[in-house]
């Protein structure tokens, strides 16, 4: 038997003031997205938005319903969007940012092991990272050069 070690590296924006001009502006979609989110039985709102290499700028917001399962998440509606309007355009940076009605959300909240894996999903497609931003509502801001930074082993067709 041998151990492996598996590290991630993730870099932290003490505000989003710090962040690039690009990645706030991006992160200030996400904020917007977030504040349109419906989830009546979270009272978790997270917003998404995506940057792709044309320019244009996709938002999603989680969308809940009273069969949970039945839902969908922030990232996943943005993402999906992206790939049924723009399928063959490469995803260049999402931002993500969440925030509860029951306590303060000012730590980084990355996206979801299902999202991470369909994000997962377009940048193995792409042949290129994903840059990704989250945060909370306030407070410091995580930063991942790629989805595969966040789920190391990831599940692809590979093994299919």
């Amino acid at each position: 038997m041998k151990e492996v070690k598996i590290e991630s590296t993730l870099y932290v924006f003490e505000t989003m003031e710090e962040l690039p001009k690009e990645a706030f502006s991006l992160m200030q979609k996400a904020f917007e997205a977030r504040d349109k989110a419906y989830a009546p039985y979270s009272n978790f709102n997270v917003g998404a938005a995506i940057l792709l290499d044309n320019g244009e700028i996709i938002t999603g917001n989680n969308q809940e319903n009273a069969s949970y399962p039945s839902g969908l998440c922030a990232e996943r509606t943005a993402i999906y969007y992206a790939g049924s309007q723009y399928p063959n355009t490469k995803i260049v940076r999402m931002a993500i940012s969440a925030t509860s009605k029951n306590k303060p959300t000012a730590n980084p909240i990355p996206p979801c092991g299902a999202c991470r894996q369909a994000i997962a999903e377009y940048e193995i497609k792409q042949k290129s990272p994903i840059e990704i931003y989250f945060m909370g509502e306030t407070g410091n801001v995580a930063k991942s050069t790629s989805l595969a930074n966040l789920l190391p082993l990831v599940f692809d067709k590979s093994v299919l």
